[in-house]
């Protein structure tokens, strides 16, 4: 019996992003489901994915896109079950760190200027979608005019919370072997930190050059080979 691969997506997308690449899964053989990210505080997201495993039945290989990324290393902690981690355009976040603070260091990607504040009940500080205007070009521009429209106007968004938010526990890429899928021309999240933070975390990377930050959309097959590949490994 295979791994359950659980897909976790990131700010500013929903379930649906995964779709064409649980369609790829499920040719494979492979039974593949993604799983809501709240996007209210990597502790609060974290708990709800590992909620989620502990109730999968057998084996999981915990795949997460952009800020999908630092919930699975949450998750997969101390989850027993969970043999993989696959990250998609995503940040790497050791003890500590938050999404928003690791790549600093690298020249700022198009997404920063494109964030459009909005106020929630219950919180003192704002979530975050993109400016529709920009959409296309900061997280999806190479998907198409359809798909980048539907995209625009069903983006999920995230809280400042999630985002700041250090990781309280130990990162499950400690544990378990992990892969990595940089995007090459990504304008969410700089390709160049992608590359750097997969090398850092030990994980098999793989490029998609020319890939947007939406590559589980544009780039589908690619992107379910590498979390094929991940399945098989621990199988």
């Amino acid at each position: 019996m295979s791994a359950t691969v659980l897909l976790v997506h990131g700010a500013f997308a929903d379930g649906s992003s995964w779709n064409k690449v649980i369609a790829h899964l499920r040719q494979a053989g492979i039974t593949a489901r993604a799983v809501p990210n709240p996007l209210r505080g990597l502790t609060a997201d974290g708990e709800y994915v590992a909620s989620a495993v502990a109730q999968t039945e057998g084996d999981v290989v915990l795949v997460g896109h952009s800020y999908g990324g630092p919930v699975i290393t949450y998750a997969g902690s101390t989850a027993e079950n969970v043999k993989a981690l696959v990250f998609v355009a995503a940040f790497a976040v050791d003890k500590g760190q938050s999404a928003q603070g690791v790549g600093s260091g690298y020249p700022e990607p198009e997404l920063v200027g494109a964030l459009q504040p909005w106020s929630y009940p219950g919180s003192e500080v704002p979530e975050f979608t993109l400016q529709v205007d920009k959409y296309r070009s900061v997280f999806a521009a190479d998907v198409t005019d359809e798909e980048a429209a539907a995209g625009a106007a069903t983006q999920r968004p995230v809280s400042a919370l999630a985002l700041g938010e250090p990781l309280s526990v130990e990162p499950a890429w400690r544990r378990v072997p992990s892969w990595w899928v940089t995007a090459g021309a990504d304008h969410a999240i700089n390709p160049d930190y992608q590359r750097d933070a997969g090398q850092q975390i030990g994980a098999t990377a793989t490029v998609i050059e020319g890939g947007s930050h939406s590559i589980a959309v544009s780039r589908s097959r690619e992107v379910a080979e590498v979390i094929i590949e991940a399945v098989r490994s621990v199988s």
